[in-house]
């Protein structure tokens, strides 16, 4: 046997559903507050240390290249003079010119190589200054932006235990109110809600003014929405309206 289908609520009983279904979302809104921006806070000082840190680990690599550079310079200076001393050395025991041009012509060459090393090992150094000092100046503001962090996850954990079993037991509640309102009353609802900061949809008449826009109502208008034949949206703002004494209605069903 097929089930039956759900009974179709008034005009009256959407009116209720979807302020109950404002009044708990605004509960959720106001935990959101109390966070602030703080999870968006996290979220980018998350994302500013791992650009950070991927930074300081290409910094550090062109840093060992620079180091192993001068290294090799210094190497090659040090293969030259060692040439130069053995050159030198044979000089003093050649037995014609031919055999001492030669061997002047190799130590002028490894004093080229010399003065060219040298040159290159001088450029790296400078380099590597350089390089060293924005990786120094890079770690320490990735050591600031860490410690910031910290206060801030801090800060959020703190709401987040005080809020967080309040916040889900408010979710669930929304999510079982939504599931009573029909769909197309919910889509208008959500849009509302994306178009306002305050999130506020369905609001109350309040002096005789919309509680959303406090914008005036026109005294037929309020007589129609107290009526609750029909749901009335303000005109200016388009949030639903509701009369005042929905609220002592609702707490009195409990």
């Amino acid at each position: 046997m097929a089930a039956a289908a759900p009974t179709e609520l008034t005009v009256e009983e959407k009116m209720r559903e979807l302020y109950r279904l404002q009044l708990i979302d605004s509960q959720i809104d106001e935990i959101e507050i109390l966070k602030g921006e703080l999870p968006m806070e996290v979220s980018d000082l998350e994302d500013e240390i791992a650009g950070l840190e991927t930074r300081i680990s290409r910094t550090e690599a062109i840093v060992d290249e620079l180091r192993t550079e001068i290294s090799r310079h210094d190497a090659n200076v040090n293969e030259s003079d060692m040439l130069i001393s053995r050159y030198e050395e044979q000089m003093n025991n050649v037995k014609n010119n031919r055999e001492y041009e030669a061997l002047m012509k190799e130590t002028e060459m490894q004093r080229l190589e010399i003065q060219l090393s040298q040159k290159k090992a001088k450029t790296a150094s400078e380099d590597l200054e350089g390089r060293q000092a924005t990786l120094d100046a890079t770690k320490e503001r990735r050591d600031a932006k860490l410690k910031l962090l910290e206060v801030k996850q801090e800060e959020l954990k703190s709401i987040i235990a005080k809020t967080e079993k309040e916040e889900k037991k408010l979710r669930r509640a929304s999510d079982k109110q939504r599931k009573i309102i029909e769909d197309r009353l919910l889509r208008a609802y959500d849009k509302t809600r994306n178009n306002y900061r305050n999130g506020l949809a369905v609001v109350t008449v309040e002096r005789n003014a919309c509680g959303g826009c406090f914008n005036a109502i026109p005294p037929q208008q309020q007589l129609e929405i107290s009526q609750r034949k029909r749901l009335m949206a303000c005109e200016h703002c388009s949030r639903v309206l509701v009369d005042d004494t929905i609220m002592e209605e609702m707490e009195v069903e409990g």
